[in-house]
């Protein structure tokens, strides 16, 4: 395996996980606050049902992205009739891994947003800010440190997200075969070699992540 073989499977596999943290970032945060802040009927339930990313089995939630978003699935056949193609794209990869990484960046943003004062925004809009702005102005910035923890939870689990990815993107080499399903196809075809290279490639990004996860983010003693 060339090292430039290696270094464009690292970066679209970069490329994948930025872009679904990008993905998830508007509907976690979003959601991170409302659990946090907001008691309603069914609170429960809809924590469970964000969670169940996390605890079904990765094929399983790729097949659902297949059946939706391919040419015969509801939302696929209105993208093919404008002229959109999600599956086996990059984008494809990247929705897969936004939606596994998306309740640890829900979770993470929830207890940031539980660990901001409600006295700070009420004094803000005793000020004359609105709720919209105070949260802007107040409560975003002192959760930050929290919504970036799990923004680089997120990062690191589209890093090697496998299971969901095969299925909805496929390996396709130069489009869709991230670090995880360029070591699953060396080695099914018996190239340890390659396997092992990219296995230490994705190592090392996935302990860069969580260092700076921790160095920068984590609780400050």
């Amino acid at each position: 395996m060339s090292a430039a073989e290696i270094g464009e499977i690292s970066l679209l596999t970069l490329r994948v996980a930025a872009l679904a943290t990008l993905l998830a970032l508007a509907p976690a945060v979003s959601l991170g606050y409302l659990l946090a802040r907001r008691a309603f009927p069914g609170r429960s339930l809809v924590q469970a049902l964000i969670a169940m990313p996390m605890v079904l089995p990765p094929v399983a939630v790729g097949l659902g992205l297949l059946l939706l978003l391919g040419p015969q699935g509801p939302l696929g056949g209105l993208l093919h009739d404008a002229g959109v193609r999600i599956v086996f794209t990059e984008w494809a990869a990247a929705l897969a891994a936004a939606i596994v990484g998306f309740p640890l960046f829900v979770r993470a943003s929830e207890q940031s947003f539980e660990s901001v004062d409600r006295l700070y925004p009420e004094l803000a809009r005793t000020l004359g800010d609105t709720p919209l702005r105070a949260f802007f102005r107040v409560t975003l910035p002192l959760a930050r440190r929290g919504i970036l923890y799990g923004a680089l939870l997120c990062f690191t689990r589209g890093l090697g997200e496998f299971g969901a990815t095969a299925l909805v993107a496929g390996i396709i080499p130069g489009s869709t075969e991230t670090l995880s399903l360029g070591i699953w196809s060396r080695v099914q075809i018996g190239d340890d070699n390659a396997a092992l290279v990219l296995c230490g490639v994705s190592f090392a990004l996935a302990l860069a992540s969580m260092w700076a996860a921790e160095s920068w983010l984590g609780p400050k003693k």
